[in-house]
């Protein structure tokens, strides 16, 4: 059908966090990174009923994430995102060369018209 990998996950699930899902609403929060294919490009969902659109879908090692990602992400800097995901998955180690799907979306009223 497409380039990329069935879907492991429903697209509802991208985001969930009440902050994040915040985040998302008011444009700080544009990239979602998940072990799974949880969209692909084109595909939209909603949050507290706006419309997102999955704009990319990429395969990215953790090492080679940077502050701006995860300010993409919505967290200040790398620091606080990888201190959350090592809190939030008990027993997970921070390996560099770990790949994750980092899902990029915009808001679908904020798409350029064309």
């Amino acid at each position: 059908m497409n380039q990329y990998p069935e879907k492991t996950c429903d697209i509802t699930n991208l985001v969930r966090h009440p902050k994040l899902v915040e985040a998302a609403i008011s444009g700080r929060k544009t990239r979602q990174g998940r072990n799974g294919v949880y969209g692909w490009p084109g595909e939209t969902f909603e949050l507290d009923g706006i419309t997102f659109t999955v704009t990319s879908l990429t395969r990215e090692r953790l090492g080679d994430m940077t502050d701006a990602d995860a300010m993409a992400e919505g967290y200040p800097n790398l620091a606080a995102y990888k201190d959350l995901i090592l809190r939030m998955h008990k027993g997970m180690e921070w390996n560099p060369d770990d790949l994750v799907w980092v899902h990029t979306f915009q808001r679908a009223d904020q798409n350029p018209a064309g």
